[in-house]
């Protein structure tokens, strides 16, 4: 008898098994490709608009953190030799 439970526990997961398997096939996959227009058309718009910002050289009381990459105004160097500011020094 207990061969018998055990056949059918295995039949029963087995069954289990490919319904999951059945189910998972039957969804529909999630595609990318809105996404991927969205982008694009994003992408177009930003390039038909004019820049507006006006980017301006660092000034000669600023400096340019040598770990953030920040334009930070002079008061804040904190280690003149390597560049740092005082957030990341």
């Amino acid at each position: 008898m207990a061969g018998t439970e055990e056949e059918e526990e295995e039949a029963s997961v087995e069954a289990s098994l490919e319904e999951l398997i059945a189910k998972k096939a039957e969804r529909p996959t999630p595609t990318d490709e809105d996404d991927d227009e969205t982008l694009l058309a994003l992408n177009r718009d930003e390039t038909r608009e004019p820049l507006s910002t006006k980017v301006l050289p660092v000034q000669h009381n600023e400096f340019v953190c040598n770990r953030c990459r920040l334009v930070k105004h002079r008061s804040q160097l904190a280690d003149r030799p390597r560049q740092l500011c005082r957030d990341c020094a």
